[in-house]
């Protein structure tokens, strides 16, 4: 059991919020904090440092990012012990959401010392807000696998999952993961998808993840930016195989009756919102029994 509260003698390591695109999101209480600390730790101390500079604030920045938080946490906790108060930032965002961070506040938890958040900017929270989708339960799994097999592997271990789901992604995988969505979770599956979040160019699209990549593919700046997906749970009927009141076998035995496999497949998908991939594997069985 672990209680901490504020001490005198022991520094605070603050988990600073910054804007995800447009500077007027940060909080008072954020440059307050950033202005009075003895250090800061940023994910990029050159783009960090340009948000200082903006705000007229000059602080002593330390680099933590993946690839060196292990070997930073011990530095930085000397100094919270010798009583100096630490920000920690990412280059957008709250940190620690998909972004560095979650080894040192372990850490500097289990030695005793004090964290504490300065809420703000949250792409995950701010696609939400704005999805018009069901926000009571979510699962926020942050990138897919790089690779499409293994990105397509994550897909159809969250297709039956009927909390809306949230992910990231890159602009050069995009178009490649809302296609495989789109086929692994069903055509018709709903999907919102924001792209730059709060910038001067924010565009929202919307619609079964088959229009969504259609709608993508046709705007010119369909693949760039930042991205957030946030897509529609499965119904809780889906599981079983069953999609409503359809009978999933009888509809893949009508649609092979004058379909080739993969055509009645793809339709079944699209009728009932179930993947492709699972219907085939379906069909398949069907056709050999």
């Amino acid at each position: 059991m672990q209680v901490i509260k504020p001490g005198d003698n022991q520094g605070t390591l603050y988990i600073v919020a910054t804007p995800i695109g447009n500077l007027e999101d940060l909080s008072p209480r954020a440059v307050k904090v950033l202005s009075d600390v003895a250090v800061i730790a940023a994910e990029d101390t050159r783009h960090s440092g340009r948000l200082l500079q903006h705000l007229g604030i000059s602080k002593p920045l330390i680099a933590l990012h993946d690839h060196n938080e292990r070997g930073r946490v011990k530095s930085i906790v000397s100094q919270l012990m010798a009583g100096a108060d630490v920000a920690l930032i990412s280059d957008a965002g709250t940190p620690l959401i998909s972004d560095p961070g979650y080894v040192l506040v372990r850490d500097v938890r289990a030695e005793g010392l004090r964290v504490s958040p300065i809420p703000g900017p949250c792409a995950l929270v701010a696609a939400l807000s704005a999805a018009g989708l069901p926000t009571d339960r979510f699962l926020f799994v942050g990138f897919l696998p790089a690779k499409r097999t293994g990105r397509r592997t994550a897909l159809e271990e969250l297709r039956k999952e009927v909390a809306t789901l949230v992910f990231y992604e890159s602009p050069h995988r995009i178009l490649a993961t809302v296609a495989d969505i789109a086929d692994v979770m069903g055509a018709q599956r709903e999907v919102v998808l924001g792209r730059e979040i709060t910038k001067t160019f924010e565009t929202f699209y919307s619609g079964g993840a088959a229009d969504v990549h259609a709608a993508l593919t046709e705007d010119p700046h369909g693949s760039r930016g930042e991205f957030v997906i946030v897509v529609r749970g499965a119904e809780k009927t889906e599981s079983g195989l069953m999609a409503g009141a359809v009978d999933v076998d009888q509809l893949l035995n009508l649609l092979m009756a004058e379909l080739p496999l993969k055509k009645a497949a793809k339709m079944a998908s699209e009728l009932t919102g179930l993947g492709k991939n699972e219907l085939y594997q379906r069909a398949l069985g069907l056709k050999e029994s």
